[in-house]
């Protein structure tokens, strides 16, 4: 085979793939296709879906309060509702990318859904029958609600684009790695310098989102603003396209969430099995077998590694109890004891996974009512300028972006003469980091609102006015919560690549992205209880402000975040990491990233 010759200039030329195809089903030869030149494309299909998602979620709240009067609580939970959607549906898109379509087609078909439900959302702000009268053409004090038909439409947009998002993201970061040849020391390094490339051209385009299109939406009008996102995914759609003959494609791995659903029924289908006394009799898989099957063979495959056994959850043991040795095994009857541990593995990072939830539910106040916040604050520079109350998470990505280097140039150094960690903090302590870092920006986002509620009462200010206070003040909570994510998010990817079975790489990006879309469920759910428990004389999330307590809320999501973050630091103490002293081996730099989760 020309893959096994010496490398020379002339076998460079023809060199080619043994585990991955073009787009004809041919081995992809190595010159022709993948790297920059698929990767590049990628790339710009992904800028384009965080222009386009982003450009929606930072100032949809607004959209929904001023145009479609809906109230503060029920807005908030309408923009949660919808990211949360997305980032589950992720999970989606991830089964049916490694079970059925593969990743290639999983993009194009579901950047294809987003690009349709964004146009309906353009029309659904273009049509005047698709949104309520102005406040000010009925001339009434109260403005009329959004109806059910027009609500039916926005909704039926937004959840379009949420399926679209959460098909698309839950592919392209693995696909952009299958682009470059991990056993090719030059393209690997290619890879690592691929999700750099990625994580900047994700903070383009929530720059450009967050600055450019949420200025479009306030000052030429949403049509204009949404038609700039349906356009910017339909071009990247084209663009994703046009790379189709540079790609290489790599054969369905499976969905792993199979994997963990088999090996779960199995052990409860012989749950009444009597555990044998030694491990070794559990059935496993026969090493020396695969490799006398695959000597000789010019195909190549990721074969798991033997897992030794563990005390812990013996109930899934079962799963590996063999019935009948002559029998050919079914996988929902009967698991290899490797198939066991990995389970097992899953099951020991859920403590951890469970309270990193809370962080998210903070980060989802930031597109809500801390854009609201905005909305009735001085938000003038200058004479003349204002500055778009969503734009203000300008200052929440240039924190990520900030937080980054000062992490590596200045907390690395220092931490590494302290714990001998190459690497810094631990991924459980980034997650410890960015977790307290959270309970600090909800203090001080419920200080911000005493202050500003104190300005509001001593200037009394009508219904719906704007509170003489500079909105800059609320910069500090921006700021924390931004920090807080190049914390928690990076110790997430950490954590979760790592730890991971190698069997099972895919279950890290279904982990990861749950908790985003998990946070911003609680978030609604817990924005539901309080506007129910306090009701309408003493609301604490009031339609207007300026008559309500949105301080209390936030001291009750401080309170609850502070409490989460004791019950982390008990799991985080108590979990062991597989690969022995932290930072030892397969961090972000150098853990096999092919199946990285994308940057959010």
């Amino acid at each position: 085979m020309v893959g096994l010759l010496p490398e020379t200039n002339a076998a460079a030329e023809t060199d080619v793939l043994l585990d991955a195809w073009d787009f004809k089903g041919r081995p992809a030869p190595r010159a022709s296709t993948g790297r920059w030149g698929a990767a590049a494309m990628i790339l710009v299909a992904e800028l384009n879906e965080r222009l386009t998602t982003l450009g929606i979620a930072v100032n949809l709240v607004t959209y929904l309060t001023a145009t479609m009067h809906l109230g503060n609580a029920e807005s908030a939970n309408v923009v949660t509702n919808f990211m949360g959607t997305s980032f589950m549906l992720c999970l989606l898109g991830g089964f049916v990318a490694d079970s059925f379509l593969g990743r290639y087609l999983t993009i194009a078909i579901f950047t294809a859904v987003q690009a349709s439900g964004v146009t309906i959302l353009t029309i659904s702000t273009a049509a005047p029958g698709l949104r309520p009268a102005a406040c000010a053409a009925k001339g009434a004090a109260a403005c009329e609600r959004a109806s059910g038909a027009q609500l039916g439409v926005l909704y039926l947009a937004l959840y379009l684009t949420a399926l679209g998002t959460g098909g698309l993201k839950s592919s392209v970061s693995g696909f952009g790695s299958d682009q470059f040849d991990e056993t090719d020391r030059a393209e690997k390094n290619q890879m690592m310098r691929f999700f750099n490339w990625f994580f900047f051209f994700i903070s383009l385009g929530s720059l450009l989102a967050v600055t450019v299109l949420v200025y479009v939406q306030d000052n030429l009008g949403r049509p204009w603003g949404y038609g700039a996102c349906a356009a910017a995914i339909a071009a990247g759609l084209v663009v994703f396209l046009a790379g189709t003959r540079r790609y290489r494609f790599k054969k369905l791995v499976g969905s792993p969430l199979t994997q963990i659903a088999a090996v779960v029924v199995a052990a409860w289908h012989k749950r009444r099995l009597e555990l044998p006394a030694d491990p070794a009799m559990l059935y496993d898989i026969d090493i020396g077998k695969v490799a006398a099957a695959e000597e000789g063979s010019t195909k190549k495959t990721k074969r798991k590694e033997r897992l030794p056994h563990t005390e812990q959850f013996r109930f899934l043991d079962h799963a590996a109890i063999n019935e009948d040795p002559a029998a050919e095994p079914s996988k929902w009857r009967l698991a290899t004891l490797t198939d066991v541990e990995e389970v097992k593995t899953v099951v020991r990072m859920l403590p951890i996974w469970a309270t990193t939830i809370m962080f998210w539910t903070v980060y989802a106040q930031m597109t809500t009512f801390s854009v609201s916040q905005a909305t009735t604050m001085d938000r003038r520079i200058g004479s003349s300028f204002q500055i778009p109350a969503g734009s203000l998470t300008v200052f929440f990505v240039g924190s990520i972006l900030l937080t980054v280097p000062i992490y590596d140039r200045i907390v690395v150094p220092v931490a590494r003469r302290l714990n001998g960690n190459p690497h810094g903090l631990t991924p459980l302590q980034r997650i410890g980091v960015g977790l307290a870092l959270s309970v600090i920006a909800m203090a001080g986002a419920a200080l911000t609102e005493i202050r500003r509620l104190r300005v509001a009462r001593d200037e009394a200010v009508p219904a719906g006015g704007v509170v003489p206070m500079s909105v800059f003040w609320l910069i500090p909570q921006f700021f924390l919560v931004g920090a807080g994510e190049a914390f928690t998010y990076i110790g997430q990817l950490d954590f979760f690549l790592r730890e991971c079975p190698k069997g099972m790489k895919t279950m890290s990006t279904g982990l990861f992205l749950s908790t985003l879309s998990l946070g911003f469920f609680v978030s609604s759910a817990l924005v539901a209880a309080v506007h129910k428990v306090t009701g309408d004389r003493h609301p604490w999330i009031a339609d207007d402000l300026n008559k309500g307590r949105l301080d209390n809320f936030y001291w009750l999501l401080a309170v609850i975040c502070f409490a989460n973050l004791l019950v982390y630091l008990v799991a985080a103490r108590w979990y062991k990491y597989k690969a022995g002293r932290p930072g030892a081996d397969g961090s972000v730099n150098g853990v096999e990233m092919a199946d990285e989760p994308m940057l959010h």
